[in-house]
């Protein structure tokens, strides 16, 4: 079992920057995927980031590839999404998703994460 807790979020200006922590506890952290989603009102809930447990590799939408940033510290039991030069579109709330131990059968959508948290709403507005 994989808790998880989200925050960071917050109101930002287009442009601006922020960064989100989720924190687990609960299992060994470092054999999990990592995985940021989005969902915004009215919407479904997307893909927004995700990093491979043991690789490291990273993975992102192409709405976010070259402003988002998703890195973890394993000692910390911690991920995070970095987000620069945030746009409107980019409002939602932001969960956080772990994977079964040793990964699941994809990255890059929901099928892929076992466990989530309760989110933290990210608004852009001017």
């Amino acid at each position: 079992q994989v808790k998880l807790k989200e925050s960071g979020g917050g109101l930002v200006q287009p442009g601006d920057s922020l960064r989100l922590s989720c924190t687990a506890s609960g299992s060994a952290f470092s054999r999990h995927n990592m995985g940021w989603f989005r969902q915004a009102p009215g919407m479904e809930r997307e893909f927004v980031a995700a990093i491979h447990w043991m690789t490291s590799n990273t993975y992102y939408a192409d709405s976010v590839r070259g402003r988002f940033t998703i890195s973890r510290d394993n000692a910390k039991n911690t991920v995070y999404l970095q987000m620069h030069n945030l746009e409107p579109d980019d409002t939602a709330v932001y969960f956080c998703s772990a994977s079964n131990a040793h990964g699941g059968p994809t990255l890059t959508t929901l099928e892929g994460y076992s466990y989530w948290g309760q989110g933290t709403q990210v608004t852009v507005s001017a």
